[in-house]
């Protein structure tokens, strides 16, 4: 009697760091939160993600005036046709703030 052995193959996706530049960025509550302005490397990794606070983002109402955030890289949870990061990347706030910066 001979046992197979089931071997788990894992296709990785890989992503050139220029595909991602004006990729569009979602929290994993599905809010839109900005796109992608670049990539910060140090030592042949990957920081961090500049995020660029666009017109309709979250990111916008949150930071007012502010061009975008840093998110580290650690706080991607995808990337793909979007990347998600993680919600412990949205910069705090309270509700009484986004409302008066949306008035």
């Amino acid at each position: 009697m001979q046992i197979k052995q089931n071997k788990v193959i894992l296709m990785l996706k890989m992503k050139k760091i220029s595909e991602t530049y004006d990729m569009k960025v979602f929290t994993d509550n599905g809010e839109y939160f900005g796109d992608v302005e670049e990539s910060i490397l140090t030592q042949n990794k990957i920081f961090g993600w500049r995020v660029r606070a666009t017109k309709n983002s979250f990111l916008n109402k949150v930071l007012g005036s502010a061009k975008g955030v840093i998110v580290p890289h650690q706080l991607v949870k995808s990337i793909g046709d979007i990347m998600i990061i993680s919600k412990a990347a949205v910069p705090s706030y309270s509700e009484g703030e986004v409302k008066e910066k949306e008035e």
